[in-house]
């Protein structure tokens, strides 16, 4: 079943569709907040509102954009809202591993990837994880923001750049 049926069928009142929504979506709302914000707990919260939100906002999603998207668009603006209640972002939590998914991927690289994400800005780190870590199209981005396409792909060139910058540094200092 995909998501627009499933959809259909929590507005119909059917419970175990929406805990099929969330069991599909929930790691990757969750991988993504704690790489933006920098704090599994505050990510936590964050995705919970997310999920409330999307609960009660289902009679206004249409069909037509897909539900990810959707739902991604609820939460990078619960992100959005929750950095600036904190004004300031933190170090990608230790044990994450930032873009990569790949289980064996070493603590070093992880907490190299972390490292060189936490010298991003908000709006460059936001358009990062959103291109390579969660693999969304610019259209895609640029919708979830309301960021033109070409102000994304300089927010993810600059901030691409500044990732390599810093894997540079951290490997002329010998911990790469």
């Amino acid at each position: 079943m995909d998501d627009a049926q499933l959809v259909a069928r929590t507005r119909a009142g059917d419970p175990a569709a929406f805990e099929e929504l969330v069991a599909r979506h929930h790691a990757a709302c969750l991988r993504y907040a704690a790489h933006l914000l920098g704090d599994r707990t505050e990510a936590e919260d964050v995705v919970q509102e997310t999920w409330v939100r999307a609960y009660r906002s289902l009679d206004g999603y249409q069909e037509r954009s897909q539900f990810r998207s959707w739902l991604f668009r609820i939460l990078v603006n619960r992100c959005r809202t929750s950095f600036g209640r904190t004004r300031r972002w933190r170090a990608v939590p230790s044990g994450e591993t930032p873009v990569v998914n790949d289980r064996a991927a070493s603590v070093e690289l992880q907490s190299q990837l972390g490292h060189a994400l936490t010298g991003l800005d908000e709006p460059h780190r936001e358009a990062f994880l959103l291109k390579f870590g969660e693999e969304l199209s610019y259209d895609e981005i640029a919708h979830l923001t309301g960021v033109s396409v070409p102000a994304l792909k300089m927010r993810v060139k600059r901030a691409r750049d500044r990732v390599k910058e810093q894997w540079k540094e951290l490997d002329s200092d010998g911990r790469g």
